[in-house]
């Protein structure tokens, strides 16, 4: 679930933190840069570990603040293919099942990953298993908050780096008038994660028969 990334970067120390030592400087300043966010290609930065080794530090013309080849070993949240992992269902959507491990919450299990017969009610906006017993087949919803297992199939990266203007769509000259500004993005637009885990229920993925035993 959790790895160890090594690291390699350049870190500012602005002036004002030149009286504390450096290695607790430079500590701070790669937690605040990369803390709970997402590397393309790496996973979701938990913490430092260690620092491994300090390059000799430089100060530019017109920078008063130091600059520091460092590397880094840096904790991961980077589950391996087929882990099975425990979390609580968030919400559920057309899309599948939204789980969250609390500190990560872009997890989804797609429907045809869910336990069979499955079906999405709509009034509740919830998903149901269709349970077959010898008394017949009994709806166990799979309600917010219940714990889940499940195994991990895939995971996606989207690279949300910021990127230039669109090209305009013609090279035709303005008229007069008309305003030449971009067109605004629709405010309604779905804004894609930067790290995605797939997931398939795990038997018995849910507290549901427990529950029914119960």
């Amino acid at each position: 679930m959790f790895v160890l990334v090594e690291m390699v970067d350049t870190v500012r120390i602005p002036p004002w933190n030149f009286q504390r030592q450096l290695n607790d400087a430079i500590a701070e300043e790669l937690n605040k840069k990369l803390a709970n966010k997402v590397v393309y290609n790496v996973g979701l930065c938990i913490c430092l570990y260690d620092i491994t080794k300090l390059d000799d530090s430089y100060i530019f013309p017109g920078d008063g603040a130091s600059h520091t080849k460092v590397h880094f070993r840096y904790v991961v949240f980077h589950p391996f293919l087929d882990e099975i992992l425990v979390g609580k269902i968030k919400y559920c959507s057309q899309e599948g099942v939204h789980v969250t491990m609390g500190f990560f919450d872009d997890i989804l299990i797609p429907p045809e990953s869910l336990q069979q017969p499955a079906k999405f009610d709509e009034a509740e906006q919830v998903w149901l298993w269709e349970y077959e017993t010898d008394e017949g087949a009994h709806d166990l919803y799979m309600d917010q908050g219940e714990e889940i297992r499940f195994r991990v199939t895939d995971e996606v990266f989207v690279d949300t780096s910021p990127t230039g203007p669109a090209a305009a769509a013609t090279d035709t000259p303005a008229q007069p008038g008309q305003s030449t500004a971009p067109p605004a993005e629709g405010s309604g637009e779905k804004k894609e994660p930067p790290y995605t885990l797939i997931g398939t229920i795990c038997e018995p993925g849910l507290g549901l028969l427990s529950w029914w035993n119960n």
